[in-house]
C-alpha cells in the first residue's frame, strides 16, 4: 500500500474513535508524519473541541512534516478557529486530505490558502472510505436534510404483530441488543403515537457510555401520555398539529416533553426534518409502527434499511405489516435495496442495504 494511503487509513480509523457523535461536525481523524514515522494524531471530539489537526498538532513540532486528514481542514472561524491558521503557523510542508469540505465556507477554499501559502496540497487520497465515513454530514451539507435510517424487526411474512396486537418479542434478546446499539450511532428515533400507545417503548440505547437520542413522537392529536416512558426521559419531541387542544399541549410540555406544532392535519415529514436539522440533529432512525415506516417511505426520505428478519411465519391479513403507507403501485415503484448485506444476530438474520443515493457502501 503507498504511503499516502497508508497514513489517511490510519487518519480513518481514528476519526470513528469519537467517544461521541461530532454531528453536526463530521468525523475527522489526523495523523502527522516525517519522515516515515507519526509523530502524532488527533481527532475530532464532538462540536465546540479542537479539531483534529489542532490536536495533533498540539502534540508535536510540525515542522516540515505532511499531514494528513480525511476532510479538507476548515478556514474559517466557527465554534473554533481556522485550521488553516495552525497548520501554517506550525510549518507544516504538505497536507494530504481525502474528501473537500462541502461546507459553504470551507468549498475548495482551505486548500486554495494552504496552496497560497506554498503548502503541497494532495486531495482524493482514500476517496470512497472517507465519503462513507461521512455520509450523513454530506448528505446534510448538499441537501439541509438528516440521514434518515429505517430499522425494521419481523416476521418472514412482514408482520411487527400478531392479528391480536401481540409484538413482545418478535426477535430474540440479542438481535434486540443490537438494534439499541444502532440506537446510540443515531441522534433521534422516531414512531408513531401508537407504538408509544400499544408498547410504552423506552427507546433509548440502554448501554453504557451511549449518548441518548431524542425520542420523537408523530401524534397529530397529542395522544401521547404524560406519563410515557419516552416522556420521562427527558429528550422527547412530540410533534403534533392543529388538531391538538391546547390543554394536552400544556399537559405534556409540564411533563418535560418539547411539542412541535405543524400545519396540517398529519405531520409533514419533510418540515419536521428540517426543524430537526435546525436543532443539529442530523442523524434520525424510524423504528415504526408500519404506517409510520411507510410514510417515511412514500416520501422518498429514507436512505437505508436494517432489517431485523425473525424466523417465525404470523399469518393473518389482519396482523400488522411492517411497512404500510401507500406503497408501490408498480414492482418498477419499489423501493430496492443497493449494496445489500446479511448477516446473522442472534435468531435473527440482519439485512442492510442502502435505499438513498446518499447511503454509501
Amino acid at each position: 500500500m503507498p504511503a499516502d494511503e497508508l497514513y489517511m487509513q490510519r487518519a480513518l480509523r481514528l476519526a470513528r474513535q469519537s467517544p461521541r457523535l461530532p454531528y453536526p461536525n463530521p468525523w475527522v481523524g489526523c495523523v502527522i508524519v516525517r519522515r516515515g514515522s507519526m509523530i502524532a494524531r488527533g481527532l475530532h471530539r464532538g462540536a465546540g473541541t479542537a479539531h483534529a489537526e489542532v490536536e495533533a498538532l498540539a502534540g508535536a513540532g510540525a515542522r516540515g512534516a505532511t499531514l494528513y486528514v480525511n476532510l479538507e481542514p476548515c478556514c474559517h472561524h466557527g465554534r473554533t478557529p481556522p485550521c488553516t491558521d495552525a497548520i501554517l503557523k506550525a510549518g507544516v510542508s504538505r497536507v494530504v486530505y481525502a474528501v473537500r469540505d462541502p461546507n459553504p465556507a470551507v468549498n475548495s477554499r482551505g486548500a486554495a490558502i494552504l496552496r497560497k501559502h506554498g503548502v503541497q496540497v494532495t486531495a482524493g487520497v482514500c476517496f470512497a472510505e472517507a465519503a462513507a465515513l461521512n455520509e450523513v454530514y454530506l448528505k446534510f451539507r448538499a441537501t439541509g436534510m438528516p440521514f434518515v435510517t429505517a430499522k425494521i424487526a419481523a416476521t418472514l411474512d412482514g408482520k411487527i404483530a400478531t392479528r391480536s396486537g401481540e409484538s413482545k418479542w418478535v426477535t430474540d434478546a440479542e438481535a434486540r441488543r443490537h438494534a439499541r446499539k444502532l440506537r446510540a450511532q443515531h441522534q433521534a428515533v422516531v414512531v408513531g403515537v401508537k407504538t408509544i400507545l400499544a408498547d410504552n417503548p423506552h427507546l433509548g440505547p440502554r448501554l453504557a457510555n451511549a449518548g441518548e437520542p431524542w425520542r420523537v413522537v408523530l401524534d397529530s392529536a397529542l395522544r401521547t401520555p404524560p406519563n410515557a416512558r419516552v416522556v420521562k426521559t427527558g429528550k422527547c419531541i412530540v410533534a403534533c398539529t392543529g388538531r391538538a387542544g391546547e390543554r394536552q399541549r400544556q399537559t405534556l410540555m409540564r411533563a418535560g416533553a418539547q411539542v412541535w406544532s405543524f400545519p396540517g392535519r398529519r405531520v409533514p415529514l419533510r418540515l419536521l426534518l428540517r426543524r430537526l436539522v435546525a436543532s443539529e440533529v442530523l442523524s434520525v432512525m424510524v423504528e415504526g409502527g408500519g404506517q409510520t415506516l411507510g410514510s417515511f417511505f412514500d416520501a422518498g426520505l429514507v436512505d437505508r434499511v436494517y432489517w431485523y428478519l425473525a424466523p417465525i411465519i404470523v399469518g393473518s391479513v389482519k396482523s400488522r405489516a411492517a411497512v404500510a403507507g401507500r406503497g408501490a403501485g408498480r414492482l418498477s415503484e419499489a423501493w430496492r435495496l443497493r449494496e445489500a448485506a446479511v448477516k446473522r444476530v442472534g435468531g435473527a438474520w440482519l439485512l442492510r442495504g442502502n435505499v438513498s443515493r446518499w447511503a454509501l457502501a
